[in-house]
């Protein structure tokens, strides 16, 4: 089960800039009127597993499949959207809205590469891409 904090809660923006890793989507809905937040938590079924020789499986925590049913939640107002993050995840979060938000045209989705910026830097990140500065 997936945990979202919101603030201020459903902001209506259309426009959003999502970083996100395979434990936690911060979420930006933006615009003229300001910036909202919201945080999505995964909860894999263990964040330590060791691989042990001669035994079944890859070592890897099984994935939360809530998890990016919750961040395309999080993002059912926005039209225009830019996913950044520093693994696979943003690439899986794309090609999930791809497939679930059909309202969405191919050129209103976009994903950059993105480490571990601050809070201000993804926000600066969607405000030029979105041209709201």
């Amino acid at each position: 089960m997936n945990k979202t904090d919101a603030k201020p809660a459903d902001v209506k923006h259309a426009h959003a800039v999502v970083w996100i890793d395979h434990l936690t989507a911060k979420v930006f809905p933006m615009g003229l009127a300001g910036v909202g937040e919201v945080v999505v938590h995964a909860h894999p079924s263990s964040t330590h597993l060791h691989h042990k020789a001669n035994t079944i499986g890859s070592g890897q925590a099984a994935e939360d499949k809530s998890f990016l049913p919750a961040v395309a939640e999080s993002l059912r107002f926005c039209r225009d959207i830019l996913i950044v993050g520093p693994g696979t995840e943003k690439a899986a979060l794309l090609h999930y809205l791809r497939e679930h938000r059909k309202d969405l045209a191919p050129t209103s989705l976009h994903a950059e590469a993105a480490d571990h910026p601050s809070d201000r830097e993804i926000i600066a990140l969607g405000r030029r891409r979105f041209d709201l500065e």
